[in-house]
């Protein structure tokens, strides 16, 4: 399998250069359960796109601290590349700024948490009775789904924490690639933003860290599902 990376994380900090970049979280991610798959890493943010979507097996968007209503160019031309994509039949996840990035390109409308930031460790119910704890960092949500979406996760403040598009669109409000310590790091790193109350409540989350190669696989299945069902 060879998947492209769309990398959208548009934070050049200093903390965010002691970290890993979302070019590598990813990929190191799936690599958990499927060390043979093959990546290559387009930083869509700083207008570098895939010249092409031949050869490309599946697709992730990354997420990202800037805004899909943001009006930048790159988001335009993310959501035109999306809608290539689904055209494409090319299997597409998104994560975070991903999942909205795809609900708006396609039709949906994303806008401000009601009750404002999500943070820390959640657990997103699924509509199939399974709990998957998971890490958040949104202030974003999708407010109305693309048409022909189903919604398969719910979480907390987050009625549309993942949505499906046929067998070929998934996509998840949260982090899955995130590493505890850089989330532990993280809230610290933003308490200032955050204020006390969702500060002290972020901390308060991280107990058990999420199940990542339990993540993987699941993200991994979608993935390659058109593969195997073509086999």
């Amino acid at each position: 399998m060879r998947i492209a990376i769309l990398m959208t994380n548009t934070d050049e900090s200093d903390f965010a250069h002691r970290w890993p970049r979302d070019g590598e979280k990813f990929p190191a991610m799936m690599r958990r359960v499927r060390p043979g798959w093959a990546f290559v890493v387009c930083p869509v943010k700083d207008g570098v796109f895939p010249e092409t979507l031949e050869g490309i097996d599946g697709v992730m968007i990354t997420g990202s601290p800037a805004s899909v209503n943001s009006g930048a160019e790159w988001v335009a031309r993310l959501e035109a590349l999306v809608r290539e994509i689904v055209a494409a039949g090319i299997p597409l996840f998104g994560a975070c700024f991903g999942h909205q990035v795809i609900a708006t390109a396609l039709g949906g409308r994303v806008g401000p948490n009601p009750d404002g930031w999500v943070f820390g460790q959640v657990e997103a119910e699924f509509t199939d009775g399974r709990k998957m704890p998971i890490y958040s960092s949104h202030s974003e949500q999708v407010l109305r789904l693309p048409e022909g979406a189903e919604v398969i996760a719910t979480g907390p403040g987050c009625p549309v924490a993942g949505f499906v598009i046929g067998d070929g669109v998934m996509t998840t409000q949260y982090h899955p690639e995130m590493e505890p310590d850089f989330v532990a790091a993280l809230i610290e790193e933003l308490a200032e933003e955050l204020g006390p109350e969702i500060t002290a409540r972020a901390r308060a989350s991280l107990g058990t860290p999420p199940d990542m190669a339990g993540t993987a696989e699941w993200i991994a299945r979608f993935l390659e599902k058109k593969q195997v069902d073509a086999a």
